[in-house]
């Protein structure tokens, strides 16, 4: 098959991480990010569309979805280009906006999480377009400016955008950084829910010389607390470890030594696995809170539901295209935080595969430039294989 793409550089992973890496996209900001990935893509063929999107209250966000061809299936590659803020700049050994290479390593925020891996997506499209030209379906790319924020004006509504446009995605790699000592340790195949509640105990401001004539509500709250963090959720399911309940804080606000509080509050995080919902999570909430008794408010906040993408066609394709780079099978996982994949599940199969996550989010966050270079090979054959193997 002829092509209608020239042949990229050897080295276009490692130039446009560094470009996109001198862009300070601290979360929501772009930077001129997207323009980075723009200009790489639209010499290729993709056709971009710059979303922004913004809600009352929350900063606007700029986000980049282009595709190449207009056939099914439409493989998708999706990431972030914002970064979290780089913190103490004394503690960097280098500019984290500088992209420099030292030692054969490619420093900056966002080397791993994840510019490094989007410009292996683009790096190995190219490669696939140089080498076997335009695809029988279609290559997208969904990049957000949200994941590291709120993740509410970014890939959730691009997925809504293109569903009202009558697109659809078929499969999807996400490119967070899932491997956590070398290149081709482990496929994130799904992700554990996150939830989090508010519990607000109340009860009659006193003396404490006098308790009987107040209603000290602490010991309730402790007895609640003691209730949801004594027995474990569960014993974990087949592909998900234990659920998790984690205190994150317990405030009262009493400066006075000698006053009974009329209120006590707590925050806690559920990471749970798929043998929960966050309405049954609440129901049990409520249960152990009610056995105690005495008046109580209780809010919560969920940011994703536990899903699964059970080990399949896609799961082999990448699992297939790591081992042959790299001679290790990955382990399937689901452990970890969230990611934009709990959007991505609701319209098509998807996994995460990327760099190594040993510096992400730390000062000198760095990446191999062999890593680039082999995630790269990898990306390519994802490609190779994914119109034949996935169209059937």
């Amino acid at each position: 098959m002829t092509t209608d793409a020239a042949s990229p550089p050897a080295d276009l992973a490692v130039t446009l991480a560094r470009d996109l890496i001198r862009c300070p996209s601290v979360t929501p900001r772009d930077d001129g990010a997207l323009d980075v990935l723009e200009a790489a893509l639209a010499p290729l063929g993709f056709t971009c569309h710059r979303l922004r999107f913004e809600q009352e209250g929350t900063a606007p966000v700029d986000n980049l979805y282009a595709r190449l061809g207009t056939g099914g299936p439409n493989f998708c590659f999706a990431g972030h280009t914002d970064v979290v803020p780089p913190g103490e700049l004394k503690g960097w050994s280098i500019d984290p906006f500088a992209g420099e290479i030292r030692n054969g390593r490619l420093y900056g925020r966002g080397a791993v999480d994840m510019k490094g891996a989007i410009a292996c997506f683009v790096a190995a499209t190219a490669r696939h377009l140089a080498e076997k030209g335009r695809p029988g379906g279609s290559i997208s790319l969904l990049i957000t400016g949200d994941e590291e924020g709120v993740a509410i004006n970014g890939t959730k509504k691009v997925l809504d955008w293109l569903k009202q446009r009558g697109e659809r995605l078929d499969a999807c790699v996400v490119g967070e950084p899932t491997n956590p000592g070398a290149l081709g340790d482990m496929i994130k195949i799904g992700r554990r829910g996150s939830l989090t509640g508010y519990l607000t105990v109340f009860g009659a401001q006193g003396h404490t010389a006098y308790p009987h004539l107040a209603d000290n509500p602490l010991p309730r709250l402790v007895r609640m607390l003691a209730a949801i963090t004594e027995t474990p959720m569960d014993e974990g399911t087949a592909h998900f470890q234990p659920s998790t309940l984690a205190l994150t804080t317990i405030d009262v606000g009493n400066p006075a030594n000698n006053v009974i509080p009329a209120a006590g509050r707590a925050t806690f995080n559920i990471r749970f696995n798929d043998a929960h919902t966050p309405a049954g999570i609440e129901s049990w909430l409520r249960r152990c809170f009610d056995a105690v008794g005495g008046a109580y408010e209780l809010e919560i906040q969920c940011s994703g539901e536990s899903f699964l993408t059970p080990p399949g066609p896609l799961t082999e394709l990448v699992a297939d295209a790591a081992e042959a780079v790299t001679g290790r099978r990955p382990e399937y996982s689901t452990t970890g935080g969230t990611s934009d994949a709990r959007f991505i599940k609701d319209h098509c199969p998807v996994v995460e595969f990327g760099l190594v996550g040993q510096t992400m989010h730390k000062v000198d966050e760095h990446v191999a430039v062999e890593d680039l270079a082999r995630l790269t090979d990898i990306y390519g054959r994802i490609l190779n294989g994914v119109f034949d193997r996935l169209a059937g």
